[in-house]
């Protein structure tokens, strides 16, 4: 479980970008990256944990939920 504040999210598209925080990187959001969460949209700044899945060398969230506890 990771967390990260929201970069960039496009209601339109599904994608986005989240920046983690233990090391700063960025992990990709992917149509389909809400899914299972309570969230149908996210904004800027936004506090979120998730997973991260690496598919063919890039990273995505994926199972993306509330603040810096999950709820």
């Amino acid at each position: 479980m990771s967390q990260g504040v929201v970069k960039v999210y496009d209601p339109t598209t599904g994608i986005g970008v989240v920046v983690v925080d233990a090391d700063r990187s960025e992990v990709m959001l992917r149509p389909g990256s809400l899914k299972g969460s309570i969230f149908r949209t996210l904004r800027q700044g936004q506090r979120v944990v998730f997973d991260i899945e690496q598919v063919d060398g890039q990273r995505f969230a994926h199972t993306v939920r509330f603040g810096a506890d999950g709820h």
